[in-house]
Parts: C-alpha cells; structure tokens; sequence
C-alpha cells in the first residue's frame, strides 16, 4: 500500500503504491484518481482503505481537483462539497490528511513545525511554470508560517518522470527551461527532456526551503503509476500525504 512513508513528532507523510486495492485492469489495483474512467466504487473503496491505514475516517483524507494550475487553496476541514479545481492545498487543522495526485507530474508535501501547517502540492509542468510552489509558499504565509526564514519549511518531492524518461519537443524543452533551467534535461535517445523534479527542487531550494527528494521514477518503477508509462491509455493515480495528528500517532 505505501511505496514510502515517514511518522514522527505527530507528522505522517506518506506516497501510496498501486498495490493493495480493489481497482481492475490497467487501474490495477490502489487508483486512487477519481477522474481517469475508473469505477467510482473502486475509487472510493480504495480511498477508503487508504484513510483506515492512516487511522482516520474517509472524510478526513482530502483530494483536489487537479487542473494544471497555480491555485492553492486554504481549508480547516473536509471540503462542504465538491473538491474545487486547485493545485496546492493547505492547512493548519489537524487529523486531516492532503493528498496530491500524481501518474508522472511532481508531488510536493510542505511541513512546518512551528506553526504544524502542513501543504500537499501537484507541480506539474504547466503548475511549475505558472508558480505554483510560490502560491503554496505564499498561502503557507497567510496562515502564519514564516516562509521567509530559511529552513523554515520543510519539503519532500515525491517520485515523478524523471529527465531520461520525459522527452519533450525541443520548442518545449526551451520554453520551460527559459523560466525555470534547473529543467533541463537529455532523453535515454540523447533528445530535448526535461526533469522536472529538479525544477521543483531548485524553486524549492532558493526559497529557503528543505527540500528531500525521493528516488524514483513513475515511468521505471512498475510499482507506481505512469502516464507515460501507460502508452498514452488510461492509468491510475498513486497519491502523495501529509497529516498531522491531534496527539501522538500510535501504530497504525
């Protein structure tokens, strides 16, 4: 169920396999996207099952409407309806887990111990480009968080394509990388690439933020989901978590 996952000090943040489900076929078999054409009961028996290993009811285990963009939004419980169209969410409420979608685009946790917000963002390409770590630092700051300090915020960079494995149009290539260079990258094929965890981490970095990035690539790992790895046909999506308890995580 958990490719990867760290508790102390109150703080779970976790990245999610695709195994231990009940999705079938090519969402085989933890999918936890609600919007690539798996069946819903699925979905939500593995959201489910997801939010029970995290001690928590599944409610209280929080996902946006991802939609390539720089909007975060800010909320102090489970959202009173439909999840809004965002790419970063932030909180200071305990007991509420925010997860970020991902089959390839970059997954962002954002922690700080001061203040116990906590931020889950998607830093795709057309998020990373648009500023999306800079809103999610940003909203971060309106809840209290001094963003300013260095080392203040803590942050791990989930797996994603990496550089070898994201061929892009050399026009592309040279349109991310004019604002952000840290992107740039060379294909398996010696073609235009790009990497964008190293953008996330290099935006991440002159922020002042602690950046740990996880190892990993979607599109090598057959234990993670891959958009690219699919060949173009529908695939699930592994998520990425973040939470804070109330009191002391116990075994869970």
């Amino acid at each position: 169920m958990f490719w990867w996952r760290a508790d102390g000090d109150g703080l779970t943040r976790a990245v999610t396999d695709r195994h231990d489900g009940v999705s079938a076929g090519r969402y085989g078999s933890l999918n936890l996207g609600g919007q690539v054409g798996d069946d819903p009961a699925a979905v939500r028996a593995n959201r489910h099952t997801v939010a029970a290993a995290l001690g928590l009811p599944e409610s209280r285990l929080v996902f946006m409407r991802q939609c390539h963009s720089a909007r975060v939004e800010v909320l102090e419980g489970p959202w009173s309806g439909a999840a809004p169209d965002c790419d970063g969410v932030v909180t200071t409420a305990t007991d509420l887990a925010l997860a970020v979608l991902s089959a390839d685009c970059v997954p962002v946790l954002l922690t700080d111990s001061h203040t116990g917000a906590i931020a889950a963002v998607h830093a795709g390409r057309v998020g990373l480009t648009a500023g999306v770590l800079a809103a999610a630092l940003s909203a971060l700051r309106e809840v209290g968080v001094a963003v300013d300090v260095p080392g203040r915020v803590d942050a791990v960079v989930g797996p994603s394509v990496c550089g070898r494995c994201y061929e892009v149009p050399a026009a592309m290539c040279d349109e991310v990388t004019a604002i952000e260079p840290a992107t740039r990258a060379t294909s398996w094929q010696d073609t235009p690439a790009l990497d964008l965890a190293a953008g996330v981490v290099a935006q991440l970095s002159r922020a002042g933020v602690r950046v740990q990035r996880l190892p990993g690539c979607t599109r090598e790992d057959s234990d993670l989901y891959s958009h690219r790895g699919a060949a173009g046909g529908p695939t699930g999506r592994f998520a990425s978590i973040v939470l804070r308890y109330a009191a002391p995580a116990g075994p869970r």
